[in-house]
């Protein structure tokens, strides 16, 4: 392992765990604790993933795990941000928001990574992310009231096989000469 991929380790283990602490925080006043409970523990797992592979590095400085201070200042930072978003009625918003940045860094990592095992174990927990961020897409939705608007995830689905030939065969094609090698 190299240096930069122990710095995107630790990045990775700092933000699950404070997506762990917001999942926690928030699961206390909301309506379905479920998903909130589930989210606390992938970002735990992926957490513990980061955590395992630094103290399997031969060298102790970089074996050391988060500090009680940042443990502090993201509870409190977490706190907050849960009190404020169910003082506005955006709680999935919130959490969806934060999950949707725990993927990136778990996918970041993924594509960087040279460990398979590592890589296997964080696609696993990436699907389950991803379907966590699809339930609190539902529940933003009903949360603003907007439960009857189509989302463009739906509306991209929706395209035939015909129409998807035709707009990847069209005139495109032929304005690239380059790509008919």
């Amino acid at each position: 392992m190299i240096d930069a991929e122990v710095l995107r380790l630790r990045k990775l283990r700092n933000v699950a765990l404070r997506a762990r602490t917001l999942a926690r925080a928030l699961e206390s006043g909301s309506v379905d604790p479920g998903t909130f409970a589930e989210s606390a523990v992938i970002c735990w797992t992926i957490g513990r993933i980061a955590s395992g592979t630094l103290r399997g590095h031969p060298y102790l400085r970089y074996q050391r795990g988060p500090s009680p201070l940042r443990a502090a200042a993201d509870l409190a930072i977490c706190s907050l941000s849960a009190w404020v978003a169910r003082r506005q009625g955006r709680v999935c918003r919130v959490l969806a928001a934060e999950l949707e940045h725990v993927g990136r860094e778990v996918g970041d990592l993924r594509a960087l990574t040279w460990l398979p095992d590592l890589s296997d174990a964080l696609g696993r927990a990436q699907t389950r992310v991803r379907r966590l961020i699809a339930a609190l897409e539902a529940g933003t939705r009903s949360e603003s009231g907007a439960a009857a608007q189509p989302s463009p995830a739906g509306a991209r689905a929706d395209i035939s096989g015909a129409a998807l030939d035709a707009a990847l065969n069209g005139p495109v094609a032929s304005d690239w000469p380059y790509l008919a090698i």
